[in-house]
């Protein structure tokens, strides 16, 4: 069984998850960013899922349901959307174990013999198969899936110390001074946020978990360290088991957690060869796909003419007289006459009004640009009227243009 954290805020990509939890946060024009767990899942046989939903899940939910509701208990499948309920205490989720300890009846009536624990908010693909062989094989506790991330990223991240086994003999969240591989300087191993468990030792320790007063709830900050001190806990590298682009390809894994990092990871797809196949027939991602017309591209009508370049172009979208450059527009984009973006980041259903320019922009659902409005070109204005990151990447809601209007 695989059981899915989907309650995170998301504060870090500021308004971008002012009314959506991070995993329903668009993705590559027509996805969401819990569909890679969730596809995950169903590519490595796993048919029986529960998300665990939180904040602001209501767009979360409508997706759930909407595109993933294909598994039927008559296949020995089930799929449960579990939103903080009290079940067991009074008080919601408390952290990433207690998501799960409220909801331990429910696991335990399916009776699986073994658990994934998956985060459902990084962007990956990943046959969860030799994980789970990895974690039988060695008897184990935990298996807790790892990547080598640089040393100034890793502060970020639950770090730990592996022997040469690969049994976990260290275990930090988010250290301030994260340890470097002894086999590669300048790296730390760190952990993604899956953790394989057999069934009774997962209920055991968050039974043991919810019982110490001092507990923070935590996989990272309490479970997984309770278990490296106290149990075996192993290590599985995530490069036995991503499944990768080429055979030449990377190890492609991203948490998209900022601004930045968002728009760097939906804006690579734009590259000839990208390190994330979304066109891999194997290792499809599975979502909920709305009924659209083709994309259109009016050219040479009225003296308009519709042209895009290294560029993602959903379903239902109209360039009318614009020009799409490195650029993703998501389902229901449409483009009025010598418009025009570039490396920029559209979700659905947005206009962008005659002779309006969008530069390193990303741009929330349902926004209309006025004409003639340029973002992207001018940092000092941008601060002042949106969301710019320190890299130059500027973040676009409705209400700041509505500000925008009032001005």
């Amino acid at each position: 069984m695989a059981y899915v954290l989907a309650g995170g805020r998301g504060s870090r990509l500021m308004e971008l998850t002012a009314t959506r939890a991070k995993p329903a946060v668009f993705f590559a024009g027509k996805s969401r960013i819990i569909d890679f767990a969730l596809s995950n899942a169903i590519n490595s046989g796993v048919r029986r899922i529960a998300v665990a939903t939180q904040y602001k899940a209501h767009s979360l939910i409508r997706h759930l349901q909407r595109g993933w509701n294909f598994l039927h208990p008559f296949r020995n499948e089930s799929f449960d959307i579990l939103p903080a309920s009290q079940r067991i205490s009074e008080q919601w989720y408390a952290g990433t174990a207690d998501a799960l300890y409220q909801n331990i009846d429910i696991v335990d009536s399916y009776g699986p013999d073994y658990l994934l624990v998956l985060a459902g908010d990084h962007v990956y693909k990943m046959d969860y198969e030799p994980m789970l062989v990895e974690h039988v094989e060695r008897d184990a506790d935990v298996t807790v899936a790892c990547i080598e991330v640089p040393i100034e990223e890793a502060s970020s991240f639950g770090v730990m110390q592996a022997d040469a086994h690969d049994r976990i003999i260290a275990f930090a969240e988010k250290p301030a001074r994260p340890p470097e591989m002894p086999d590669r300087p300048g790296y730390a191993l760190a952990s993604m946020g899956i953790y394989a468990f057999g069934r009774q030792t997962l209920n055991d320790q968050l039974r043991r978990d919810a019982a110490d007063p001092n507990s923070r709830r935590d996989f990272g900050h309490d479970v997984i360290p309770w278990l490296v001190a106290n149990g075996k806990a192993c290590a599985h590298r995530f490069s036995k088991s991503c499944v990768r682009s080429s055979a030449e390809g990377a190890a492609y894994w991203r948490d998209v957690g900022t601004l930045d990092a968002y728009w760097l990871a939906n804006t690579d797809l734009t590259g000839v060869m990208p390190e994330l196949d979304l066109y891999d027939r194997d290792w499809p991602i599975w979502t909920y796909s709305e009924i659209t017309p083709p994309a259109k591209l009016v050219k040479d009508e009225d003296g308009r003419e519709g042209t895009a370049d290294s560029s993602l172009i959903s379903g239902g979208c109209i360039v009318s007289g614009g020009h799409v450059r490195r650029s993703l527009l998501s389902t229901g984009t449409r483009m009025y006459s010598q418009s025009r973006v570039e490396d920029s980041v559209v979700l659905p259903y947005v206009e962008l009004g005659r002779r309006s320019r969008l530069y390193r922009a990303v741009v929330d659902r349902g926004v209309r640009i006025p004409d003639d409005l340029v973002i992207g070109e001018d940092p000092v204005q941008d601060a002042a009227r949106f969301r710019r990151t320190e890299r130059g990447v500027t973040l676009v809601t409705q209400p700041m243009i509505d500000r925008l209007a009032r001005c």
